[in-house]
């Protein structure tokens, strides 16, 4: 493809994609890298693996990967560590001393283990820290307890001294005296003392009593504010509880229980001083622990913050190497292990980059052997790569959605610019709407920059990046909703005064009767006295249908010339005589006369009824037609149509299977090894798949080719009704956007008006900006584009699209980073 100009990249050109070869590039072992480094910066060439029959840990760079992915843990390591710490990574800046991957690799590993010791000595610090803390709260609550006990039990020892001064009374216990007497009597208790789970605590209760038979004493009592655990290092609700008891036995079974409910277990001194003693002393540890964590939390955050600081550059990096060495593994290795041969598809126009970026790495690498390009001869279907910039990229993403186009097929992308969002507003015509579409995507345009470095939500990431799409559908729809006269349901006389107007002072608004033309036809658009008329629907609904067959017309008859393009770009007669002729001829005999009939009608002021026309043409086509004729010579005419239509329907069904098996036969005549010279390139590409091998003579499956060009002609004659009639919908939806805007109008806004209430007419414009938002601005935005979606993929590039190609996937840096985020 001749190109002219300068730059580094060709002029736009959407409507074939970029030629493309094939290239070979012999690449030194030592250069490698570098090279494919500098390829990936230039982000031209799509690789193709020649080692796909070997798995990922036979490759030659498997060890250079797992290094990488051993990279790449650490660094997501590092990320989750500022994630907890709230330290924010700023954006990557370029540096001016370049890391080796290597000491980039010594660098992680010293900072993971830093970081990784740092994080141990923290969590047995904060360890200790918690447990300090509750024993300093079963001290205080324990305290308080024994404190209380034993001033009950000193008041009642007082009170028994003093009875027994006294006359011993009936009531008096019989071993009172001697339990003040004998000191040996007295039982000797133990007791443990330590914090249960408060949603354990009941259980944990129950079970000390059943296991030792009521031979304990039991005192819980709740902690105020629940405490961070020493094991989990989670916030528990937790109980304080003391446990008496009498024996070994008593004692194991508590030590048991307490485990299993994992009851953390604190010593507790029954001696006043001791328990003074060891309150100071829990207090001043904890103290000590608390300046120590704070220091090595300090530390930590400088290490993470130093981190921080060369994120990005390291995390691109890493993922920079593990993307040349992924398709490094691509590259097969020369026998003598010296040299790397590697095949891809680039465009034509950057051969000149491609040889620049392999010299540029063979000087810097100081190889004594360049690398070798080549260019390769192939029969391969090339990717397919069209050049696109922010406009035309959200309207290819519609094309290729429905499928990539075929190597330099012709592009519905180019016409899609135009007629998606054109079709989109013949649904949504009304100029005050358009403007609020517009207005919100000009707030996005303005501000992209902003946008583009932000992370959206789905539906706001959607709308951002068709924000193109959005404009041109919503300037569009101010086009139409100006020729309609619409402006939120209401019209105006904007380009002049109506050409109509009343007979006398009984003529009424509501009605056209009474009306007389007093001036010229209104210049622009639908005449205001239109709307509010008696007959405002039927002539808009007949205004909208006609126009709408129109424009399902034109744009088919589009779809059929495309395929003429096509035709005659791949060279192939075939398809221009029997497919493109016909099938030109077969639509255009029965609705591009339909259209033409519209058009005489409009044209003439005629009253002939086209459903009636086009009905007896098929059933009646000799009759006379009476008031119906609206040109001389109508009946010959028709008669003509419809034999051509005829006609056209075995045109496209036998004569290409028969010129297809003829061709096959002059191939094998003889056993030939080459084409005729006088074959076509498409003949020869249709009858590929059954000739691959030019010795072996293939049995020519013709059932199987009548069988294919049967379904596709049928496909198209009972399409050519189908998507004529599919695009009334651009009728169907302009009406209904239409009413539903004069219902919130009439039945919204005026009726509050007529109310003369403030606090109605305030509700009454909430709910009708409500309703115009909500239903005509995203609803029916919605519906519209989904339905002129609709049409463009199916009645119009199913009459020349095949879309069975596959994109081109470069090896890019800038496409991986942007795969990631």
């Amino acid at each position: 493809m001749a190109r002219s100009g300068g730059g580094c990249c060709p002029s736009m050109d959407l409507m074939r994609s970029e030629a493309m070869q094939l290239l070979q590039v012999i690449i030194p072992t030592e250069s490698a890298h570098l090279a494919v480094s500098h390829l990936g910066d230039l982000g031209l060439i799509q690789f193709k693996d020649l080692n796909a029959d070997k798995s990922p840990f036979q490759r030659t760079y498997a060890a250079q990967i797992k290094r990488c992915a051993e990279m790449s843990r650490k660094l997501r390591f590092f990320k989750e560590q500022m994630s907890k710490a709230g330290i924010q990574v700023p954006p990557m800046q370029s540096t001016e001393t370049p890391l080796d991957f290597d000491d980039m690799e010594v660098k992680l590993g010293e900072l993971e283990a830093e970081l990784t010791e740092v994080n141990a000595n923290d969590e047995k610090l904060q360890r200790a820290h918690n447990e300090l803390l509750e024993y300093s709260t079963v001290l205080q609550k324990a305290g308080e307890f024994f404190y209380s006990a034993q001033r009950s039990a000193a008041a009642q020892h007082r009170q028994m001294e003093a009875n027994q001064s006294g006359e011993t009374s009936l009531e008096s216990p019989l071993l009172e005296q001697d339990m003040l007497t004998d000191a040996s009597k007295q039982v000797k208790l133990g007791s443990l003392s330590g914090l249960v789970p408060k949603e354990k605590a009941m259980a944990f209760e129950r079970i000390l009593f059943r296991s030792t038979r009521g031979n304990i004493l039991l005192r819980q009592e709740s902690v105020d504010e629940p405490v961070t655990d020493p094991q989990s290092g989670e916030k528990v609700s937790k109980n304080t509880f003391v446990v008496f008891y009498s024996g070994e036995r008593a004692k194991a079974k508590i030590l048991k229980i307490c485990d299993a409910f994992r009851a953390n277990r604190y010593p507790f001194p029954e001696d006043l001083a001791k328990q003074t003693h060891t309150v100071q002393e829990v207090a001043g540890k904890i103290s000590e622990l608390k300046a120590t964590i704070d220091m090595g939390l300090a530390h930590r955050d400088s290490i993470l913050k130093t981190i921080a600081s060369e994120f990005e550059h390291w995390n691109h990096l890493a993922k920079k190497e593990k993307s040349i060495y992924h398709t490094l593994n691509m590259l097969s290795v020369d026998v003598t292990k010296k040299c790397l041969v590697g095949e891809g598809w680039s465009p034509v126009f950057a051969t000149n980059q491609v040889q620049d970026a392999l010299q540029r790495a063979t000087l810097e690498s100081k190889s004594q052997v360049g690398s070798i390009f080549q260019v390769l001869n192939t029969k391969e279907s090339p990717p397919t790569y069209f050049q696109t910039n922010k406009f035309t990229s959200a309207f290819q993403e519609i094309v290729d959605a429905y499928g990539v186009a075929k190597y330099q097929e012709a592009n519905p992308g180019v016409y899609t610019i135009i007629t998606f969002p054109f079709l989109f507003a013949v649904m949504f015509g009304d100029w005050g709407h358009g403007i609020c579409i517009l207005l919100a995507t000009l707030y996005l345009i303005i501000r992209e920059k902003k946008f583009a470095s932000q992370k959206l939500g789905d539906i706001m990431e959607m709308m951002f990046g068709g924000r193109y799409i959005i404009m041109m559908m919503s300037i569009f729809s101010i086009y139409t909703g100006l020729i309609y006269n619409e402006f939120f349901s209401v019209p105006f006389e904007l380009f002049a005064k109506s050409a109509y107007a009343c007979r006398d002072s009984s003529c009424s608004d509501s009605t056209t009767e009474g009306l007389i033309k007093v001036r010229d036809t209104y210049p622009f658009g639908v005449d205001p006295v239109w709307h509010g008329s008696r007959s405002e629907l039927p002539f808009l609904n007949s205004l909208k249908m006609k126009m709408s067959i129109l424009l399902g017309v034109s744009q088919m008859n589009l779809g059929i010339f495309m395929s003429y393009f096509n035709a005659k770009f791949f060279r192939n007669s075939v398809n221009v005589w029997y497919q493109f002729v016909p099938q030109l001829i077969f639509l255009n005999s029965l609705f591009g006369y339909l259209s033409m009939l519209i058009i005489i009608k409009w044209c003439t002021g005629s009253k002939a009824d086209l459903y009636h026309v086009m009905i007896y043409m098929f059933l009646s086509p000799t009759d006379e037609m009476g008031e119906n004729q609206l040109f001389p010579g109508q009946k010959t005419v028709q008669q003509v149509l419809l034999l051509l239509a005829l006609v056209s329907v075995p045109w496209m069904l036998i004569p290409k299977p028969f010129f297809l098996k003829w061709e096959h036969e002059r191939r094998h005549q003889g056993h030939q090894y080459a084409m005729l010279e006088g074959a076509d390139e498409s003949v020869i590409a249709e009858l590929g798949d059954h000739n691959e091998e030019p010795n072996h003579h293939e049995e020519f499956e013709f059932s199987e080719i009548f069988v294919h060009q049967l379904i596709h002609t049928i496909e198209f004659v009972l399409g050519a009704v189908s998507n004529t009639a599919s695009y009334l919908r651009l009728w169907a939806l302009s009406l209904a956007h239409s009413e539903l805007s004069t219902v919130f109008y009439d039945k919204v806004l005026i009726l509050t008006l007529g109310y003369n209430n403030i606090l109605i007419l305030a509700i009454g414009v909430v709910v009708f900006i409500c309703a115009t938002v909500g239903v005509l601005l995203v609803m029916e935005t919605l519906s519209a584009f989904l339905h002129a979606l609709r049409l463009h993929w199916v009645e119009f590039q199913n009459k020349f699209y095949e879309g069975d190609g596959y994109k081109f996937a470069p090896f890019s840096f800038a496409l991986i980073s942007e795969d990631e985020e």
